[in-house]
């Protein structure tokens, strides 16, 4: 049966009104402590009247002390549910299921005197190991108690479980490193983790098509990892890789860039994929549906340029996005496009 981009979706517990999702931007303006904004509420407030039938929010990270980008969005503590939960409300206001995406940028091990100090794989105990699955594990309960209809694992963009996976970072020796499933078995039990004690959410993983870099991940153990996550249960992947946003993408112009290794993700695993990445127009947009597996559609910088963009697709108001892709977004404050007016 032919798929369509503007039709409900049912997905491991999610209920969308359409393929689109918003994937997850980062708007670095977060208190130091994880505290929201009240201009986030107004941002998500946003992309959830434009349309979109899906949001995963900016990266929010598990740890308290996690110092990698500032103004990063946190769930490492229980007082910051209420505002969690506003942001919640704020967009089920309008019908759209929000996931929140879970993320490390570094393990940071505190010491005596104060200070702490960045702890990358190898260097790692196996203790240091498990306090990271915990802290996914429970900023994931602390998600699923602020009301988050799911929760997105960050093992892309060489975030902390990206490196962890990575051969190019992991030269580990123990059950933790070597092979492809040692590297990831960090992942098997944080997904398990969160299944045992966050059951309501739908669970899903963002994951590096290759690392673009010597030495580390490339198509073909990518597959392998998905392949474990799938055979683990995991609810949907979404599809990135290093390097995600190529400059200079527009409408029938290099558009689509991970979708090749999503489609043959699609047909190896039996768990809906996700593809992100230089998605402009509805041509390519229903072209992937109706020749790939691929089931959801995911935007990031079309929707920084106008977060009404599906409903304006939906309508025939537009066909395309009139992104191209110049990045000024990464530079601008709360991640706005530069020339949004």
């Amino acid at each position: 049966m032919a798929r369509k981009i503007f039709e409900p979706v049912e997905m491991g517990g999610l209920n969308l009104a359409n393929r689109l999702v918003r994937s997850a931007t980062w708007e670095g303006i977060t208190a130091p402590d994880g505290g929201i904004d009240e201009a986030a509420y107004g941002i998500y407030d946003e992309l959830a009247r434009g349309g979109v039938g899906a949001i995963i929010t900016g990266f929010t990270s598990v740890a308290g002390n996690d110092r990698y980008f500032g103004g990063m969005m946190r769930l490492h503590d229980e007082a910051l549910i209420p505002q969690y939960a506003r942001l919640v409300e704020t967009v089920h206001a309008q019908g759209v299921p929000i996931i929140a995406q879970l993320a490390l940028g570094g393990f940071y091990r505190d010491l005596a005197d104060g200070r702490s100090e960045v702890v990358e794989p190898d260097g790692m105990t196996v203790e240091d190991i498990h306090e990271v699955e915990r802290l996914f594990i429970d900023a994931a309960v602390r998600a699923q108690r602020a009301g988050f209809d799911g929760v997105q694992i960050h093992v892309a963009h060489f975030f902390f479980l990206s490196r962890f996976v990575s051969p190019a970072a992991n030269h580990r020796v123990d059950a933790y490193g070597g092979s492809t499933r040692n590297r990831a078995r960090i992942l098997v039990e944080i997904l398990r983790g969160v299944r045992a004690e966050a059951p309501s959410l739908h669970i899903t993983a963002k994951v590096n098509s290759s690392d673009f870099m010597c030495g580390g991940l490339e198509e073909d153990e990518a597959l392998e990892i998905c392949r474990i996550l799938a055979d683990e249960g995991i609810d949907s992947i979404e599809v990135s890789g290093n390097g995600t946003s190529v400059a200079g993408i527009r409408s029938g112009y290099g558009e689509a860039y991970f979708a090749p290794f999503a489609a043959r993700l699609a047909s190896e695993v039996d768990v809906p994929i996700i593809v992100v990445g230089g998605l402009r127009s509805r041509e390519t947009m229903q072209r992937i549906l109706d020749e790939t597996g691929i089931e959801l559609l995911s935007l990031s910088r079309p929707l920084l340029f106008d977060p009404a963009f599906p409903r304006k697709l939906e309508s025939g108001e537009v066909d395309a996005s009139r992104c191209v892709s110049c990045n000024g977004c990464y530079s601008s404050f709360q991640h706005r496009c530069v020339f949004r007016r």
